[in-house]
């Protein structure tokens, strides 16, 4: 167990005032200054409700439900006090200032007390990453993706796969050590290369799940655009259900892309209002509708407006499929005649026109002032995103960090397996060391100082 010199404190029950604030210390000096501020330490993982004194003055500044965790059994690894006070800013703030006089003691840093624990053997980093997540998961689904990362869903299937490694690697150079005895040598490297192929085969199929739990943990986007004067920005407003973009009746007044962050059914979707699309001679509505057709061609759904009355699915303006992603196809998108509450025309033609709707699932009508097929719209969109998103499988893979070194193990375990059949055992096995390293690192137990400080530095302060 690793143990730090220093003895750290912080609040880790969020702003104050609250109702109560729960100030948590950790380090070797965590029980001296419990007996300091209260005068005796309770027995383990038993509440005490307790008089807390400035250790200096011996003034009181609260009753308050104190707890003391003994190392190594605690969140840390390390001695942990929790001080339950009351929850105002006079409270927390003698109790800091109490606490800032005791020797060895000093205020935490943001993630240290969870970077304390992933020390100490307490979790693995995609645990860690995993209760970042949790931390800031706005939906449903995002929480339970965090969740399932923090039980290790991810993490134990890498130490299960690197330990396999493991002993491949040792069957390998079991055979090379008895090269001289044919029998023996065929037997471990082929039982070696074997287990190097179910690994591979295994990762490959994780890796193989269209980045959902990427796209789950940063929310599918979807990027409203069509020509200017449309009603893209009315339309945002009206699903955000307040007054996020500026609505003119002047064209052009959309200049950067506007950002609406939804839960849409317990799924995550970022809303984007774009500038109006269309041939401009000025420099800065040139700049919105190129960045305009940038965030639609990486969106993963485009809604494209136009109050066009003509417009049906038949009739798409070649805009949508000018749009080009990184991927070389653009993004899915759906026609929208938007205004309808303006509608004109005999009754024949609108009869037409909703023929035509009912033809094409992802044809609509609808007026962002009324509300009409708002609904249909949010619905239907809500559809979208769960089957984006979910699957009979969950996503074991969030992070771009762990997808990286998921395809590093296995482009080592691609490029071990035909060594392994061509009898080139020492190259084989160095491959071998190549994949365990990579899932190594995924999960911490190898050389990964060099990530630590960008992994906890987005953590909150006492966690």
């Amino acid at each position: 167990m690793t143990v730090s010199a220093d003895t750290i404190y912080a609040l880790s029950s969020g702003a104050v005032p609250a109702a109560i604030g729960v100030v948590r210390i950790s380090g070797p000096k965590a029980q001296a200054a419990l007996e300091a501020l209260v005068g005796r330490v309770p027995e383990a993982r038993r509440a005490m409700l307790a008089t807390i004194r400035d250790p200096g003055s011996r003034e009181t500044i609260d009753q308050a439900l104190v707890l003391f965790f003994a190392g190594p059994n605690s969140e840390t690894g390390e001695d942990v006090v929790e001080l339950q006070l009351h929850g105002g800013r006079a409270v927390i703030a003698a109790t800091f200032a109490a606490l800032a006089a005791l020797p060895g003691l000093r205020p935490a840093e943001p993630g240290e007390f969870t970077r304390r624990g992933f020390e100490n053997g307490k979790l693995d980093l995609t645990a860690v990453e995993g209760l970042a997540d949790l931390i800031y998961a706005d939906t449903e689904a995002q929480r339970r993706q965090a969740v399932r990362q923090l039980q290790g869903m991810l993490g134990d299937r890498a130490e299960n796969w690197r330990l396999r490694l493991i002993e491949a690697m040792a069957l390998a150079e079991a055979g090379i050590d008895f090269s001289d005895e044919a029998d023996v040598a065929a037997d471990v490297a082929a039982r070696a290369l074997h287990a190097a192929r179910l690994l591979q085969q295994e990762i490959a199929a994780l890796l193989a799940d269209g980045r959902r739990g990427e796209r789950l943990r940063d929310g599918l986007v979807v990027a409203i655009t069509g020509p200017p004067n449309a009603g893209k920005s009315t339309l945002l407003n009206r699903i955000a259900r307040r007054d996020v973009a500026i609505v003119s009746p002047h064209a052009g007044t959309t200049r950067d892309v506007i950002e609406v962050h939804l839960d849409l059914e317990g799924y995550p979707v970022t809303l984007l209002d774009t500038a109006g699309i269309r041939e401009t001679e000025d420099p800065v509505e040139q700049e919105g509708v190129t960045r305009a057709r940038a965030r639609a061609a990486a969106a993963d759904l485009v809604l494209w407006l136009t109050e066009d009355e003509a417009v049906n699915p038949g009739s798409a303006p070649d805009e949508i499929t000018n749009l080009d992603s990184a991927h070389g196809s653009g993004p899915e998108t759906w026609l929208i005649r938007s205004k309808i509450d303006l509608r004109t025309g005999s009754l024949a033609e609108t009869d037409a026109r909703a023929q035509l709707r009912g033809e094409d699932s992802h044809f609509y009508e609808l007026s962002a002032v009324s509300g009409e097929g708002i609904d249909r719209l949010l619905a239907d969109l809500a559809t979208f995103a769960k089957s984006a998103l979910e699957s009979r499988e969950p996503a074991l893979v969030s992070r771009e960090r762990q997808r990286h070194l998921l395809e590093q193990a296995n482009a080592a375990l691609k490029r071990a397996i035909p060594e392994g059949e061509r009898g080139r055992e020492d190259l084989f096995a160095e491959e071998l060391r190549l994949a365990a390293q990579a899932l190594g690192r995924l999960t911490g137990r190898v050389d990964v100082e060099d990530i630590l400080d960008v992994i906890f530095r987005d953590f909150c302060i006492g966690k």
